[in-house]
């Protein structure tokens, strides 16, 4: 990074973007091995995963409406309906290998990232080979930390489906007169709620790599470290999920969805999703390690290269995160 510590909490919403992009440029060998054996297939992965399921969907469908132009008890009822039985064992058996891989390649790729961000704030030497060395030894704090947040996502989900049951049942019912503007402003507060546990996931992604939290000691120090930037950080998280979700539409309409286009096409438009989403990909994982660095010297907490750079290090085969002391405890005057 080009900027001193200190200088890091007057970014705004485009500086923030700028020095990332700046950072990849300035590092884009390495940024780019990176991309190749991590971010590629990660992006591959999510990609086929969307046109597989497409096709098991259909073949699912078409099969239940011919099971319902069956005639019930013969044998071709049977056969259908064994069929059927057998394709959404198929089905979710696909989303469970999906799930693993992507869980997987996910993050490894935000462990190689995050290391690479902080090895460079340190102007240490830095090779493809030391990133990659570290990065398995990195993983297991991260899936701690990804465990937590899901169970905290799954919560909830769930509380927002009883509470939409229990508004689904009030307008049943017709006891209470509820205008539509409450739908509205209940889902505004679910995207405003999910928008914020997604902004403590990035967060605590990268204090799981850099700092001795993980889990949910880390989403609370997320939490804590994100005061004062959260709308900051909520509105950058946003634009880039606004990207994800332009480029997985694109990819839905145009190629799992597309039967109407020429082959040639679809291969064409889903090659540029590929290459669009992997690129946002990386974009998103070294922002989210910029904003840490961006709330570290907000709340005035003062990283210590040395110290940094020192536990950035392989120590006896075992990687070796900071100390709360190094990271978070030494401030600076203003």
């Amino acid at each position: 990074m080009d900027r001193e510590q200190e200088e890091m909490q007057f970014l705004g919403l485009f500086d923030i973007y700028i020095e990332s992009f700046k950072m990849i440029f300035a590092w884009r060998k390495i940024f780019s091995k990176i991309t190749l054996s991590l971010i590629l297939p990660l992006s591959f992965i999510y990609l086929l995963h969307m046109e597989i399921s497409g096709l098991f969907f259909r073949k699912i469908i078409h099969n239940e409406r011919e099971l319902d132009r069956t005639r019930a008890g013969t044998p071709k009822y049977e056969k259908l309906s064994d069929l059927i039985s057998n394709e959404w064992a198929y089905f979710w058996l696909f989303k469970a290998s999906y799930f693993t891989l992507y869980f997987i390649f996910s993050l490894l790729s935000t462990a190689a990232v995050v290391y690479t961000i902080a090895a460079i704030y340190t102007a240490r030497q830095l090779t493809f080979t030391k990133v990659m060395s570290v990065v398995p030894k990195v993983w297991r704090r991260l899936m701690v930390t990804f465990l937590c947040i899901f169970v905290a996502m799954f919560l909830y989900h769930l509380v927002a489906l009883v509470m939409l049951f229990v508004w689904v049942w009030v307008l049943t019912i017709g006891s209470i007169n509820v205008d539509v503007v409450v739908l509205v402003i209940f889902v505004f507060l679910y995207l405003a709620g999910l928008l914020y546990l997604t902004t403590i996931w990035n967060l605590a992604s990268v204090i799981s790599v850099l700092e001795e939290s993980y889990g949910i000691q880390a989403m609370v120090k997320s939490r804590n470290l994100i005061k004062g930037k959260l709308w900051l950080a909520m509105v950058i998280f946003l634009i880039l999920g606004v990207f994800y979700w332009i480029i997985q539409s694109l990819f839905q309409g145009l190629v799992v969805d597309g039967g109407r286009f020429h082959m040639v096409n679809r291969v064409a438009i889903g090659i540029i999703c590929f290459l669009l989403l992997s690129n946002f990909f990386l974009i998103g994982l070294v922002v989210q390690t910029v904003i840490y660095f961006v709330c570290k010297s907000y709340h005035h907490e003062n990283i210590d290269k040395s110290a940094l750079s020192d536990h950035l290090e392989v120590y006896l085969g075992e990687y070796v995160p900071l100390k709360a002391k190094d990271v978070q405890l030494e401030q600076y005057q203003v």
